[in-house]
């Protein structure tokens, strides 16, 4: 018995320590709660097999070795990809999309942990065989053995639990991290990768608990999209049709449509030809009217008794100067894969660099990576919430949709578009973003039928490409909307996608010679290259507006979905042309918020970040909106920025503060005087750090709950 149980145990050890040093170094780590499960389910797999007989126990016995070695070396994969763990969800939803769409980031990958690969299958293969050379065979537990090996996992699941509630009670980081406000990647480094499976576990386990309680709203919409067809009727109409019922009925509630806004578009003010802050502001809070009372008795759980306390108690953000100064305009938002301010060059990518220096320059703009990172980075932009585990877009199709952009330019007769030059079906966006209000195409159709989804194609040169060009999406879709008399547009690129290399990568090759000259190593070289065509793609679609009369018309918002993960930290900083370890200046990015009437920029110093760039637009181009909607706040206004990590580290006006280890660096004004005094500084973080707890909790709510719905029906005329 303990010969079987000290090998399962032997190698699971084994395993986590080649993943921590593979994975993150020589970091510190707690051991005691990864021994105590190590020791239970090493006891649960041996009792198994010393039941079992035969060929049905041979099979679990090598099961019991070699799943744990395959998927500690397929988390360790993952981890030098994309920078972040391999969860459940991952595996579940995108796996057939890894393998179609990432077979070379993961050939890639797979290179670059081998040494670490060959440590992790190395015990796998000796032990057993050095066992089986010395006559070892597989046991045949009879009472006593059985009674041994209940009493290790007892005492094994005890001594888990027990460092849990330890935990709990003296309100440890790791608790919090672990149950509360689960962060894989903390998890993984911090306790590894056994404990991150549990919690993965729980984590998906509470997400399909919450799928079954979600309202009405949600079980009508997921019919609709969901369900067979009628006879002549497309998979893709029936999604349309019931998303627009939704929209439309959200639509009326949110933002008082008038009833005539399906005639056509409605008469805008003419706008102005330089557009400039108001000299006179009109200062008011940003909310709707609700009843308390009736949100309140509509909340049939904990979580939205929550909601509805939270809402009220929360102090809105005010109107400001800026509030309307983009009234009437045309947006096209950008959300910019693997996009970073080293990609701007004043000779290389002239476009960038002109737009990043000019209209709104925010100079201490953040952009975290998030679990599921190009998705979540576009759930951040595009809603101003905070994503829950993995896949919050894609969770969000199930969930009326009344508080983004296309529902406020809805009111105003405005169509909003959307693009991707790839496939329609990565991510279900052809789900989420019709949700939204979107008429969305991409320029292939992925895993969909052509039948029922071939409208949402648009036609552009070699779309087989990878990854495609942005130059040749724009080229292929400005026309279809730039002589609208308004429109709102949102873009999803794909030239700055990793890996960055002169082989793989389709766009670096195309502009390899461009950057032959640069003093870099191949990677940020290949980076800069293949932004290059997306500096390309804005000169073009600059180029279209003002032929069509719509450029000073029409304001270009740009943000990243993630820093340029694809590159080693080292290549990295090497592109930077400086040390990025200093508190989150590896999350440092550019915003591009730009009208090219405006005549002279406008220099934003306080920390912000994407979270923050709905309720931004929104206030800029003049909805009504209620800022206690979004886990952001307008960069604009008077209220004090705060940029929120995943791991909840924090960047404010004050501090940088890094939940692990509790780093905490007070920031100085010009004069190099801290901040705020020292009496007020733990009182301060105390604040800063419930508040963070606070959006966390608000934003993850929002999506579980569908609770806009409740807010819709809490709203007063």
């Amino acid at each position: 018995m303990f010969t079987l149980w000290g090998l399962l145990a032997g190698l699971a050890v084994w395993l986590e320590l080649v993943y921590h040093f593979g994975g993150f170094g020589w970091t510190m780590f707690n051991p005691i709660y990864v021994l105590a499960l190590i020791a239970a389910w090493s006891g649960v797999a041996t009792l198994l097999i010393g039941l079992l007989r035969g060929r049905l126990q041979k099979v679990l016995y090598y099961s019991a070795i070699w799943v744990p070695v395959v998927w500690t070396g397929a988390q360790l994969v993952y981890l030098r990809i994309f920078k972040r763990p391999l969860l459940w969800d991952a595996v579940i939803q995108g796996g057939q999309n890894a393998l179609t769409d990432y077979w070379r980031e993961t050939l890639t990958g797979i290179f670059k942990v081998l040494p670490a690969i060959l440590l992790l299958i190395l015990p796998a293969v000796i032990f057993p065989s050095l066992l089986k050379r010395h006559g070892w065979k597989l046991p045949q537990f009879a009472s006593l053995q059985i009674m041994r090996t209940l009493v290790v996992i007892v005492a094994g699941t005890a001594c888990s639990v027990m460092v849990l509630e330890i935990g709990k009670i003296t309100k440890l980081d790791f608790y919090e991290e672990y149950r509360e406000f689960y962060d894989p990647l903390t998890v993984a480094e911090t306790l590894g990768v056994l404990p991150l499976f549990h919690g993965d576990m729980a984590s998906h386990g509470r997400r399909l608990l919450a799928d079954l309680q979600r309202d009405d709203a949600k079980e009508e919409y997921m019919a609709a999209a969901v369900s067979l067809p009628a006879e002549g009727e497309t998979a893709e109409g029936r999604v349309v049709e019931e998303g627009s019922r939704l929209m439309d009925s959200v639509r009326a509630a949110a933002v008082n449509v008038p009833s005539n806004a399906s005639e056509g578009p409605i008469e805008t003010s003419e706008v102005a030809t330089i557009p400039r802050p108001s000299e006179d502001p009109v200062i008011k809070p940003c909310q709707f009217a609700l009843d308390y009372d009736l949100l309140h008795q509509l909340a049939d759980n904990d979580h939205q008794t929550w909601l509805a306390d939270y809402i009220e108690e929360q102090q809105p953000v005010n109107t400001n100067a800026y509030t309307g100064m983009f009234e009437g305009y045309n947006l096209i938002f950008l959300t910019a894969e693997g996009f970073c301010s080293y990609a701007i060059d004043e000779e290389l990518t002239p476009t960038l660099y002109r737009l990043a220096n000019s209209g709104f320059v925010c100079e201490n703009y953040y952009v975290p990576l998030w679990q599921t990172s190009t998705s979540d980075g576009e759930y951040v932009n595009m809603t101003g919430l905070i994503p829950d585990g993995q896949f919050s877009m894609r969770n969000s199709a199930a969930n009326v949709q009344p508080f983004v952009l296309p529902a406020y330019f809805a009111k105003e007769g405005v169509h909003s578009y959307a693009y991707h030059d790839n496939t329609l079906s990565y991510y279900d966006r052809h789900l989420s973003h019709i949700n939204m209000g979107y008429d969305f195409k991409a320029c292939k159709l992925g895993d969909l039928e052509e039948e029922e989804w071939g409208s949402r194609i648009f036609a552009m040169e070699q779309p087989d490409q990878w990854p495609a060009s942005d130059y040749n999406m724009m080229v292929a879709t400005v026309p279809e909307y730039v002589n609208d008399e308004r429109f709102h547009v949102y873009y999803m690129t794909v030239s700055g996608h990793m890996n960055y290399n002169f082989r793989g990568n389709a766009m670096s090759g195309k502009n390899k010679d461009l950057v032959a000259d640069l003093e870099l190593s191949e990677g940020p070289r290949a980076y800069i290259a293949c932004n290059i065509e997306l500096d390309k793609a804005l000169e073009n679609l600059l180029a279209q507006l003002e032929e069509a009369g719509q450029l000073d018309k029409t304001v270009i918002c740009l943000s990243a979905d993630h820093y340029p993960y694809g590159l080693s930290d080292e290549e990295y900083m090497e592109l930077a042309g400086r040390d990025l370890s200093y508190g989150k200046d590896m999350y440092r990015n550019t915003l591009i918020l730009w009208n090219a009437a405006m005549q002279e920029p406008v220099y934003i110093d306080k920390p912000c970040s994407s979270i923050d760039l709905l309720p931004t637009l929104l206030n800029l181009f003049g909805f009504e909106y209620d800022s206690r909607m979004y886990a952001g706040r307008d960069i604009l206004s008077d209220r004090e920025g705060m940029v929120i990590f995943n791991n909840r580290d924090f960047v404010t006006d004050s501090v940088i503060f890094i939940e692990k280890g509790d780093i905490t660096t007070w920031l100085t004004d010009e004069n190099g005087n801290d901040r705020i005094s020292d009496e007020e500084k733990e009182a301060y973080l105390e604040t800063a750090r419930q508040e963070v707890k606070d959006r966390y909790k608000f934003s993850a709510y929002i999506l579980q709950e569908n609770y806009y719905s409740d807010v819709l029906q809490a709203m007063t005329p």
